[in-house]
């Protein structure tokens, strides 16, 4: 696990684009899994700059979102999928046919799930996967207790979670979704290569648990300590609580200048 501290949620977004759109380049038919929230907004910025001025191709690229919410339409301001198209894709050209992200109106959620599990696999994998950290140490919508080994699946949002969403619904914690379909840990530790992104105060306590705390299911992103290329992009604030966060900016600060981007 590489940790990336710098000054701002912004120049961390920059630095964590520059990744994404070097695979982009040498690789056109990418496979990327993508997040939602707030979190990966600066980034996705920073890639719809890169493909309007720097002409950026997303046309072959294949995408996988993390998780939807149960209940919520696609068309519906809160889905993912609004989400996703109004932040992300229509400032850019990827084509819809390869743009994936659970049906959260599924009448078979079982059977949905393990047909998204095969789409990933069809399209070889994922190469990049993008992903936040809940307060709670949660990724996609694993919660805390999660197993390391599950699959793409409905999954029951915790009151903390739903709390931390209610600032989406006008925060009505009432009009906030129990349930969703998410990927799994499993999933998720099958791509190629994991960017996490974390900013902000509010996170610090889950970054250290992540990154310096034991592998536990009570804190799912801790599971990153085995991937073979993960990497987490924070802040100032997000590396607060971190007590190697010196270390980690030297070490960065003394890569080779090639390896910044890999």
């Amino acid at each position: 696990m590489e940790i990336i501290i710098q000054p701002s949620k912004q120049a961390a977004s920059i630095t964590a684009a520059r990744v994404v759109a070097r695979l982009v380049r040498e690789k056109p038919r990418a496979v990327l899994g993508l997040a939602t929230g707030s979190t990966p907004l600066p980034l996705y910025h920073e890639l719809i700059r890169m493909h309007q001025e720097e002409g950026l191709d997303f046309s072959e690229v294949t995408s996988f979102n993390l998780d939807e919410y149960v209940g919520l339409e696609a068309k519906h301001e809160q889905s993912y999928h609004s989400f996703m198209w109004q932040n992300f894709f229509r400032h850019i050209n990827i084509d819809p046919d390869r743009v994936y992200i659970p049906d959260g109106m599924t009448t078979n959620v079982v059977a949905s799930c393990a047909t998204y599990e095969r789409a990933i696999v069809d399209a070889g994998g994922i190469d990049l996967q993008i992903l936040g950290i809940g307060s709670d140490g949660h990724i996609g919508f694993n919660e805390p207790t999660s197993s390391f080994a599950s699959r793409t699946r409905i999954k029951t949002l915790t009151q903390e979670t739903v709390v931390d969403n209610a600032r989406f619904f006008d925060d009505d914690e009432s009009q906030v979704p129990r349930h969703c379909i998410t990927m799994g840990i499993g999933t998720i530790m099958d791509a190629r290569s994991n960017i996490m992104l974390a900013f902000g105060d509010g996170k610090a306590e889950a970054i250290a648990a992540m990154v310096e705390g034991p592998v536990a299911a009570m804190v799912p992103a801790s599971i990153l300590q085995h991937h073979q290329n993960a990497k987490v992009f924070i802040d100032d604030c997000a590396a607060s609580q971190l007590k190697l966060a010196d270390y980690y900016r030297w070490v960065y600060a003394g890569k080779p200048e090639w390896q910044q981007d890999a």
